[in-house]
């Protein structure tokens, strides 16, 4: 694998192509390999640009982090340091569902490495929030408690970061089983809906702030765990933001994870593809 050492990580990545620098970030804890990733790198790649795909920490081949203020924090500090590592900055950044609160917190946290954003199945609502906080963090910090690291070590959530990363097996038997608990419930609270932020991590007054340009794809409307409300909403209080549809039809979301469970398609992003045309067109307007 290419590897970089940013902010004490190893980090997995790939570039592909050359030209004006994007970053793609997928969603849930699913690496650059999951398909549909690498195929939108090569679209993107095929008109002129230079596009950084990527493990982010607690994912595939990258190493374990659990430092900072939430998960998605930490990983937006973490692109950050890779796009100026690889002299990649300010790089086009864009990602989908957890991927585009990644990539939004990094434009906010970090603007110097950011020249434009483009964002889908951006994550809102109580369920939404809710349900992804207990996806990412319940099984671990029960594990932790009832079993010590060793049982966490042992869940299916891990398996790929150990299997394609063998230290990461390791850097989690080291944690202090109540650190790694109080570590897993301060992430958990950061997804607790707040009035004062639509996006976990992301103050609605950072958002009015963010005026990097910004393409929102809308959500759909059957799409209870990326709200469309939440796409427009996003969209509003970006300055610089453009609410467009998406390539697929409104129930893209719900169909992906039908087609996955039952074996049918490979994963959740195999469509990610047909985002290029659109992304290459705007991209032009851009600085």
């Amino acid at each position: 694998m290419a590897a970089a050492s940013v902010n004490g990580l190893t980090v997995g990545y790939e570039v592909i192509g050359h030209g004006r620098p994007w970053a793609i970030t997928p969603g849930g804890r699913f690496s650059k390999e999951s398909p549909g990733v690498r195929e939108l790198a090569e679209a993107l790649a095929e008109q002129g640009n230079r596009v950084l795909i990527w493990d982010r920490p607690n994912t595939g081949e990258s190493d374990v982090c659990l430092t900072g203020t939430s998960e998605s924090a930490m990983q937006a500090d973490t692109l950050a340091a890779l796009l100026r590592h690889l002299d990649m900055a300010p790089a086009v950044i864009i990602g989908g569902s957890g991927g585009s609160r990644v990539s939004m917190l990094t434009a906010a946290r970090h603007p110097d490495v950011a020249a434009g954003l483009a964002l889908w199945w951006i994550s809102g609502g109580v369920y939404g929030l809710l349900s992804i906080g207990s996806h990412y963090c319940n099984g671990s910090i029960a594990a932790a408690w009832s079993g010590g690291m060793e049982a966490v070590a042992a869940l299916p959530e891990w398996a790929e970061s150990i299997e394609r990363n063998p230290g990461n097996r390791q850097r989690i038997l080291d944690q202090d089983p109540a650190e790694f608990i109080a570590t897993f419930e301060r992430w958990l609270a950061a997804y607790c809906p707040d009035d004062a932020q639509l996006v976990p991590g992301l103050s609605d007054d950072q958002a009015r702030a963010l005026d990097v340009p910004t393409l929102v794809f809308r959500n759909g409307a059957s799409d209870l765990h990326h709200r469309r409300e939440t796409s427009e909403q996003i969209a509003e209080r970006l300055p610089n933001a453009r609410l467009v549809e998406p390539p697929w039809g409104d129930a893209e979301w719900s169909e992906r994870q039908a087609a996955r469970n039952s074996g049918e398609a490979a994963g959740l992003f195999v469509r990610w593809p047909l985002l290029a045309p659109a992304l290459l067109e705007w991209a032009k307007e851009l600085p």
